[in-house]
């Protein structure tokens, strides 16, 4: 949900056209997040002036409003700050006043771009507005590019600089954000910081950084946190350091704010010192999501909750407000491995349709250096050093959202079966509400395609705090789940930018697959299954090659059968029932048709009341030990005059025609392992998805009222 790009260059000559053109190319990298507006904020004729153009819809929309308004593309600047942003409404409609950046004032002294929500906004709009802050739209944003123009201008003496000013605002805020900060007060500068919304920071630089890392400052004299500090003066007799305390007379908070700016930009960053002691040129890219970087850096430092980060002159600092034990001292930058062309269409139509048929490869990733075919073992590096720990679990608990959750019942069954350890499979939302009980003889393990989706991270933290191990499964190095979990798996499925998740759901299934293989391999009993399973594995790259090529059936299936329909069902049992699900989700956020994933084994018990002669079924009937079951279910769905259609093996359906007399519609898919047939039976649903969408006229990309990320609760 919603998108970050801000640009510094320092001792870079580029015009104000290169630099809007810099702004606008990053948020379409972003456009995959989910928006419905966006804006950017960059100098005017002077550094006294910010130029701010905001409008509703794509960002084309935005550059054409750019091209039409902006005065002087050629301008020169070798130092200057831009910032953008792509919004995904949370406070107020999407409108240009409601769009980001938000400003302090009609002079545009502090401007803010936010991902996430204020919590305590109301109180702080309440409180800004007695003191005479007019606020011009309605969304949470807004009140903190306002705190930051009132801490300023109370700020009589001058004494505090743009971090100090930032920590102040920062303690008075409550809920998460990513946040970028740009002032007319401090030229050249800008803040950024996050606290459960991730954002990155790329540089870009000629010579050879001196460290590939970035010391983390943090105050002296024994300062411990900001409100902490603040608890010890008082004003008419009130402790400060609430929220609205610094707000209620700041005034004798000089001292302290002295002291803070003594402390901070004290130092010279050491990556970017240079042998001649002559400033380096340099460029910064700080963004939400690595995929707007790459194609001007691959080098990345990943910020962490509550890092404050500082880039003026050059240098990029990072401030803690506090040092804490076992706290890095330092943030590694980081070599991408991502490359341009995976951001990037090619020769599909659709980021989807591209992400459906990347699926050959993107498990083969998944499984690269993990398992030996001809030794048939499986080794994975992020568990290695755990496994001894999770084999010795009480239970294993699966937390995950969305298609991520379908990946976790896919696989609960053949993790019950190799490790005999019981599973249960939450949804992070929903494990939230209940509290439920976490044990320190648990394993957690979390399964998230951005690892920076907002319920699985405080589910994250709940478990955390209750001492369980955790184990994240993320396909995006640096994300939040991947850092703050004990160990973890990183699916390599490479960059996804459709919404629906497709290439990343079966490479989440195969590294829990991996895991469950792991985890079994000292069990003798399990060992001819594990072979079997290893073996499906070693074909499943050109099986799912195999089933691509029903695309121009399935197209043609949509145009004639299920198009003009409004509602179909899904039908799976044991581990096909995942597969429903994945399915009959994949349909109804790309196409809006409405569709259900039903468990067969459930259809007397309500479903059948649906089921007629209109009413399009999809049913999933290859051959595994539940099939008779499954028949038994095709049966009951002709006999009320329903048709379906089936996902089968070759020749699965002749047993139903016997009996039925009727010619079936079949989409026949290879046979493979009964824990494995999911990656091939799911690659028949997504493409429906992708026809019927298509069919109907819908932006297949880019979904309504969706986001790929979900960051907020």
């Amino acid at each position: 949900m919603c998108g970050i790009f801000g640009y510094v260059n320092y001792l870079v000559d580029r015009s104000r056209g290169e630099i809007l053109e810099t702004l606008l190319q990053g948020l379409q990298r972003l456009e995959y997040r989910g928006y419905d507006s966006a804006g950017v904020a960059v100098d005017g004729a002077d550094k006294n002036d910010v130029w701010m153009y905001k409008s509703v819809g794509k960002v084309a929309a935005l550059r054409e409003l750019v091209a039409a308004q902006c005065g002087d593309p050629g301008q020169r600047f070798d130092c200057h700050v831009g910032i953008a942003h792509t919004r995904w409404a949370t406070h107020g409609q999407p409108s240009p006043q409601n769009a980001h950046p938000h400003r302090s004032d009609p002079g545009n002294e502090f401007v803010v771009v936010h991902n996430g929500i204020v919590t305590n906004y109301r109180e702080l709009k309440a409180l800004l507005t007695s003191k005479g802050c007019v606020f011009e739209t309605e969304t949470d944003t807004e009140c903190i590019a306002k705190l930051c123009k009132y801490v300023y201008d109370t700020n009589t003496h001058r004494n505090l600089d743009f971090s100090g000013l930032t920590r102040l605002v920062l303690a008075e805020l409550q809920g998460a954000y990513g946040l970028l900060i740009k002032s007319v007060h401090f030229p050249g500068e800008v803040m950024a910081t996050r606290k459960g919304s991730p954002l990155l920071i790329g540089v870009k630089t000629d010579k050879k950084l001196k460290v590939d890392f970035v010391d983390v400052e943090f105050p002296e004299g024994g300062h411990g946190s900001l409100t902490e500090d603040m608890q010890h003066l008082s004003v008419q007799g009130a402790p400060v350091g609430a929220t609205g305390s610094l707000l209620a007379a700041p005034s004798p908070l000089a001292a302290f704010r002295n002291d803070l700016r003594n402390e901070l930009r004290h130092s010279q960053s050491r990556a970017f010192m240079s042998e001649d002691g002559v400033p380096m040129p340099v460029e910064f890219f700080i963004a939400s999501d690595a995929s707007s970087v790459v194609e001007h850096t691959k080098k990345v430092l990943f910020l962490e909750d509550d890092d404050i980060a500082h880039i003026y002159d050059g240098e990029l600092h990072i401030h803690r407000a506090r040092r804490e034990a076992g706290q890095s001292t330092t943030r590694s930058i980081q070599t991408l491995e991502m490359e341009l062309n995976q951001i990037m269409k090619g020769n599909y139509d659709h980021f989807m349709q591209k992400e459906i048929f990347e699926q050959p490869e993107s498990v083969i990733n998944t499984m690269r250096g993990r398992v030996d075919f001809d030794k048939k073992t499986v080794t994975v590096g992020g568990l290695s050093a755990f496994l001894g720990s999770i084999r010795r679990s009480r239970r294993i608990i699966m937390v995950a959202c969305g298609t991520s959750y379908h990946s976790c019942l896919a696989t609960r069954a053949i993790f019950e079966e190799l490790t005999e350890i019981p599973i249960v499979v939450e949804l992070a939302s929903d494990f939230l509400d209940r509290r439920s009980p976490v044990f320190r003889d648990d394993s957690c393990v979390f399964v998230s395609q951005s690892g920076e989706t907002a319920d699985s991270i405080l589910a994250l933290q709940y478990c955390l705090e209750r001492e369980a191990l955790t184990v994240g499964v993320v396909n995006t190095v640096g994300s939040s789940i991947s850092r703050q979990t004990h160990c973890g798996v990183h699916i390599n499925a490479g960059p996804e930018i459709g919404v629906a998740s497709t290439k990343a759901y079966t490479s989440q299934y195969i590294a829990l697959v991996m895991m469950a293989l792991a985890l079994s391999d000292d069990k003798l009993s399990k060992t001819a299954r594990r072979h079997e399973i290893i073996d499906g594995l070693g074909r499943i790259s050109a099986q799912i090659s195999d089933v691509l090529k029903l695309d121009e059936s399935i197209k043609q299936l949509i145009t004639t059968e299920l198009v003009a329909h409004k509602s179909l069902l899904v039908l799976g049992r044991g581990y096909q029932f995942a597969t429903a699900l994945e399915g009959a989700l994949k349909i109804k956020e790309i196409s809006y048709m409405h569709s259900e994933g039903v468990l067969a084994g459930e259809l007397k018990h309500g479903v059948l009341a649906l089921v007629d002669e209109d009413l399009p079924i999809i049913l999933l009937a290859t051959r595994d030990s539940l099939y008779p079951k499954v028949v038994s279910a095709v049966e009951q769905v002709i006999a009320r005059k329903g048709k379906p259609i089936l996902i089968c093996n070759d020749g699965s359906d002749t047993f139903v025609q016997q009996h039925s007399g009727i010619a079936l519609r079949t989409l026949e898919v290879p046979a493979t392992v009964d824990c494995l047939q999911g990656l091939l039976n799911v690659i028949p649903l997504q493409l429906m998805s992708y026809w019927l969408a298509l069919q109907r006229g819908h932006n297949v990309d880019f979904p309504r009222n969706l986001a790929k990320s979900v960051t907020v609760e």
